[in-house]
Order: C-alpha cells, then sequence, then structure tokens
C-alpha cells in the first residue's frame, strides 16, 4: 500500500498550478510512464461552488515492460482549490489522490499531493514499490517544470 505525500512552494498563482492539474488530457505530453489519456465524460457537479465538476479520464501508463490503463473519476472543485482522484477500473486495487493549492500572502502559492493505491498483480507492486517514492517525486517534479515551461516570465 504505497503512500506519497509532498508539499511544494511555487511561484505561481494557485489558479495556474489548479488548472495544469486539471488538464488530464495533456498529461502525456510532460507527465512521466503516461503514454495517452482520454476524457470518457465530463459533468457539472452542482451546489459544490462555480467551476466545480466531475471527469472521467483513462490514462495509459507504461512503465518497463508493464503497459496498464486505468479509469479514474476525478473531481474539480476550482473554489476549494482541490482536485480529488478516485479509482474506477484497470489494474489497481484501489487509488485514492489528492491536489490542494492555495495562494500565499507573500505571492505564489502551496502546493499539497497525496496518493495512496495498490495494485492487483503483485509483481507490478513489487517493482513500483522499489522505485515508489522516487518515482512520486518524479511526478511531482514533471508538473512542476510544466508550470515552469508554461508560466515562468521568460
Amino acid at each position: 500500500m504505497p503512500r506519497h505525500s509532498e508539499s511544494r512552494k511555487l511561484p505561481y498563482s494557485a489558479r495556474q498550478i489548479y488548472d495544469l492539474v486539471a488538464d488530464v488530457a495533456r498529461y502525456p505530453e510532460f507527465l512521466p510512464w503516461t503514454t495517452a489519456a482520454r476524457i470518457r465524460l465530463r459533468r457539472p457537479l452542482p451546489g459544490r461552488g462555480e467551476g466545480a465538476e466531475v471527469m472521467e479520464a483513462d490514462l495509459v501508463i507504461s512503465f518497463k515492460v508493464f503497459r496498464e490503463r486505468f479509469g479514474s473519476r476525478v473531481t474539480l472543485l476550482p473554489a476549494e482549490g482541490r482536485i480529488e482522484t478516485e479509482y474506477l477500473d484497470g489494474p489497481f486495487r484501489y487509488l485514492q489522490s489528492s491536489w490542494d493549492v492555495e495562494d500565499l500572502p507573500e505571492g505564489g502559492c502551496s502546493v499539497r499531493f497525496h496518493v495512496d493505491f495498490e495494485f492487483r498483480n503483485a509483481v507490478l507492486q513489487k517493482v513500483i514499490g522499489v522505485v515508489f517514492d522516487e518515482a512520486m517525486r518524479r511526478v511531482v517534479g514533471a508538473f512542476e517544470r510544466r508550470a515552469d515551461a508554461l508560466y515562468a516570465e521568460r
């Protein structure tokens, strides 16, 4: 049951980072091991604030000899600066993740990421377990580099 939590301060607005994380369809452009993304559906989420919606998405992840597709439900809560992900189908027993972003008084924003999952396949779980923390740092780093590429002053 790998779990990982990480916090960072970034020199961008919370909205910029929120929009970057919420743009699941663009993940294959910058996210390690993500080879494809498809949005199945999007629908508004009434009563959860302006712009709240639920998205169902498929990602294809390739790691070493493994290539797996999984589906997830992504709850986008821009008024709260929160994105929650729940597992729908694929190679996991379960998967939950969340991103929380908030503007800081001194400028920039605080970003908190948490993920908890377990694979059904014991071999894949063992392979991932060996490199899990480093892999999660690379994933969070990929979002940070993407923010730099999109938002840094040139």
